[in-house]
């Protein structure tokens, strides 16, 4: 009786212990998603001193003096607090597949090798706004002239971030679509399109 009683207390001081680890795990877990239409405008600088503004939901895919400035407007609704640690950009059409109904956007989680580091740490807060920035400067950049043709062209593009906690764990992906504004008006959204887990169980 005295084993049975002692093997029982073990199981329920690791099963406590679990949802211990996991309470404190969704603590710090940051989960990105694009601002609301209503949050503030950004005024933000790359490291050459060019600047942009980024509204509420929207995004910035623009070409200047031969360089790619891209930039999102994102929203952290998790409890932690987002660092942003890594990207890649395609043309939407790069990554879709057919369907009978036309095309799908190819939902296979991205290699995490694939990723470029971003040049600083990019933080965005729980429950706040903040943004991501990147640029491509190279002209031979191999990703470059496929990608500043969809620019061009208004088409579609795909922008995948890579993220964790601020203590370097609980990473993820978000992959994000953005396209060009029906109004006419120059202006680019975005959208989020999936999320994957890195360091844990994924649902799907």
């Amino acid at each position: 009786m005295l084993a049975v009683a002692t093997f029982a207390s073990v199981r329920s001081a690791t099963r406590a212990a679990r949802i211990a680890e996991q309470a404190l795990l969704v603590g710090v877990r940051p989960v990105l998603f694009p601002s609301r239409p209503n949050d503030i405008s950004q005024r933000i600088m790359w490291g050459d001193q060019h600047w942009g503004t980024l509204a509420g939901e929207q995004a910035i895919m623009e070409v200047a003096d031969g360089i790619v400035y891209m930039a999102i407007s994102l929203r952290n609704v998790g409890a932690g607090i987002a660092v942003l640690r890594g990207w890649r950009v395609e043309p939407a059409t790069a990554i879709t597949i057919p369907t009978t109904a036309g095309q799908a956007v190819n939902l296979v989680r991205p290699d995490p090798a694939t990723f470029r580091q971003q040049g600083r740490d990019l933080y965005v807060p729980a429950g706040d706004v903040s943004f991501w920035q990147a640029a491509i400067r190279d002209p031979d950049d191999p990703s470059r002239a496929g990608f500043v043709q969809a620019i061009e062209e208004g088409q579609r593009v795909i922008v995948d971030i890579l993220y964790g906690d601020h203590e370097g764990g609980q990473r993820a992906i978000s992959r994000f679509g953005v396209m060009r504004s029906a109004d006419g008006d120059g202006t680019w959204l975005c959208s989020v399109v999936r999320h994957w887990n890195l360091d844990r169980h994924d649902p799907r």
